[in-house]
Order: C-alpha cells, then sequence, then structure tokens
C-alpha cells in the first residue's frame, strides 16, 4: 500500500471585530482570525497538509486572497474541495495530527468537537483525528496574543 505525508502551517493575526473559528467551532473570544476566508486557522493547515502530501501546491494556488470567490469563505468548503482532489487522486485519509498554538483562550473545552468535525469532513473515524493545543509561552507574537498557529501532519494512503 502507498503512502503519502503532508506537512503545513497556518498563522493568522487576531483581531477585533472577527469571531475565533478552530475547525468550524466558534470560541467565544474578544478577537478573531484576520483573513480573506473566516480566516480557521485549522481548517488551512490541514487542507494545505493534504494537498502537499498529493504534491498539489498550496492553498493560495487553489483558493487565492485575491478572489472574490474566496472571501469570507466558510473554511470547511476548502477543505472538501481538497478532499475531492484528493479521492480523485485515490487517496484517502490514513490519519492526521494537528498541533494549535494560542496564548488564549484555553482551548481544552472545545478540543473535542474540533475532533468531530475534522473526523466528518475528513471521512474516519474519531481516532484518525489527534488535535491539541498549547500556548507559546508568552513569546514572540502567539504568546504576546497577537495571532495563532497551526500546524497539520497528515497521512494519505492509496485506495
Amino acid at each position: 500500500m502507498e503512502y503519502r505525508v503532508g506537512f503545513s502551517k497556518d498563522i493568522h493575526r487576531l483581531v477585533e471585530n472577527r469571531k475565533l473559528i478552530i475547525a468550524g467551532v466558534v470560541i467565544p473570544f474578544d478577537k478573531g482570525e484576520a483573513a480573506h476566508s473566516d480566516g480557521d486557522v485549522l481548517y488551512h493547515a490541514l487542507a494545505e497538509s493534504i494537498l502537499g502530501a498529493l504534491a498539489l501546491g498550496d492553498l493560495g494556488k487553489h483558493f487565492p486572497d485575491t478572489s472574490e470567490e474566496t472571501l469570507n469563505m466558510d473554511s470547511s468548503l476548502i477543505v472538501k474541495k481538497v478532499c475531492e482532489m484528493m479521492n480523485e487522486k485515490g487517496y484517502e485519509v490514513n490519519n492526521v495530527d494537528i498541533f494549535v498554538s494560542l496564548e488564549k483562550p484555553r482551548l481544552k473545552d472545545y478540543i473535542e468537537a474540533m475532533r468531530i468535525n475534522v473526523a466528518k469532513l475528513l471521512n474516519v473515524d474519531l481516532d484518525s483525528v489527534s488535535i491539541k493545543a498549547g500556548t507559546n509561552e508568552k513569546m514572540g507574537p502567539i504568546g504576546e496574543g497577537k495571532a495563532i498557529e497551526a500546524s497539520s501532519y497528515i497521512m494519505l494512503k492509496k485506495k
């Protein structure tokens, strides 16, 4: 069986008057991600890790931030489109491991809902989805509460 591994990370500034959306879960907070789409940093990293595993380029190639079509787009649609590309190439997800870096708010109460959303989008069992979160120990823009970052490692297998 043929396997492919992909990695990506995405970072967004945190700004007022935007919703904080992570893996489709709206988190109560006074800031959200600045972005052309809805800014879901986890979904962006996830989608791009799939593209990377398939050697299909980056997210900007397929979903440019200059397009009216992607303005305020629900990022779950980005993941769905990338999954269609994956299926066309004859692959499916084996497992995914995602890490979110955010100083606050704490995400522990939202991780399970995030895992469920990702598992549904990828059409995999819940035990194939790992999502973890941590702070940046008050260092850099993430630690200063100015940004959020997500990293995604994914393993695909040939159908």
